[in-house]
């Protein structure tokens, strides 16, 4: 029991080290800010203890040498500076560093993390979080995707979120703070990353049975690599190559698939659901609780409840041969 009392911190102290999702690793002037106000944070912190701990020691030590139980009416003279100690240490510079930690936060943190205005960026991302995963679509384009961001690197991009349903926060920890997304009001930060690279993202506001499953990933491209992305997202969908393919189209525009998603391009045109418009370009499916491949596509279509339970897309009856013509369908759309 002993052992496990010792070892438990280090465990706790190495799970979060994993580089997934690090706010102490900032990737964007935004999060440099947030991580400095941390370790500032904790090294006064620090300080204060250190500063108790050695007070404590001291009366600990003083008692000792003077004893206790003495009559000890009035405040004697020698009793004096450890009654400065108490209110210096234990009411003034508390009172002074909150105050200074308050101003510094609301002057270089908040208005540095707030969004800036709609002139102040040339491109403009709407996320609108449902229960349980993203929306993702580009002000001025025909492109909308889900559960995966694309932004250009050192670009000023603003981020505008609000919820369909419950209230959701929209967190990547390595590229800005925390923003609530609310049903009836647009929220608004800026997402500014400094390097190429894959982030991710997650639901930080317990929203229901999946919470836990509903992520997202932010892809910082290089500004060419993203004017690309985005020109091909904006495109409705390839027509199918095979016939298996083709027979697939006809039974997602047929079935129950079309009721609840949109291709674009073709008669599925239904919110209920993300867009599969380019569903195959993605790296995962159900906001990022599994890759996205073609036997993992197939268990989702099938069994999505087994998978994320409580989504709102129900189990498909579909086997073999039909399953694997909707397969191929969606896979070729990249």
């Amino acid at each position: 029991m002993r052992r496990l009392l010792v070892l438990a911190p280090a465990v706790l102290f190495l799970s979060g080290c994993r580089r997934a999702q690090n706010s102490l690793e900032p990737r964007s002037h935004q999060s440099h800010v947030i991580a400095n106000l941390f370790w500032w944070m904790m090294g006064g912190a620090w300080i204060g203890l250190a500063l108790v701990v050695f007070l404590l020691l001291l009366s600990r030590a003083r008692a000792n040498r003077r004893g206790f139980g003495r009559d000890t009416e009035g405040l004697k003279p020698a009793e004096r500076p450890g009654w400065y100690v108490v209110v210096g240490a234990g009411i003034a510079m508390p009172i002074v560093l909150l105050s200074t930690l308050f101003v510094i936060a609301d002057l270089f943190v908040i208005r540095t993390t707030e969004a800036p205005a709609k002139s102040a960026t040339r491109l403009t991302v709407q996320v609108i979080g449902h229960q349980w995963w993203w929306e993702v679509r580009y002000r001025g384009t025909d492109a909308v995707t889900a559960n995966e961001i694309h932004i250009p690197v050192r670009t000023p991009v603003r981020l505008e979120v609000r919820s369909d349903d419950v209230i959701h926060s929209f967190w990547v920890p390595e590229l800005n703070r925390k923003i609530d997304l609310e049903p009836g009001t647009t929220n608004a930060i800026e997402l500014d990353a400094d390097r190429v690279g894959r982030y991710r993202g997650q639901c930080a506001e317990f929203c229901g049975l999946q919470h836990a499953h509903m992520g997202m990933y932010v892809f910082v491209d290089s500004r060419a690599a993203f004017r690309r992305w985005l020109a091909h997202e904006a495109k409705p969908a390839a027509a199918p190559e095979s016939a298996l393919a083709r027979r697939g189209a006809r039974m997602f525009a047929t079935g129950s698939c079309a009721t609840c998603h949109t291709i674009h391009g073709t008669s599925a045109t239904s919110n209920v659901g993300p867009d599969l418009t380019h569903v195959a370009g993605r790296t995962t499916l159900a906001a990022v609780t599994i890759d996205n491949d073609e036997q993992n596509l197939a268990a989702w279509i099938a069994h999505s409840q087994s998978i994320k339970p409580g989504n709102e897309m129900p189990d498909i009856e579909l086997r073999g041969a039909r399953l694997d013509a909707v397969v191929a369908y969606l896979r070729g759309l990249k």
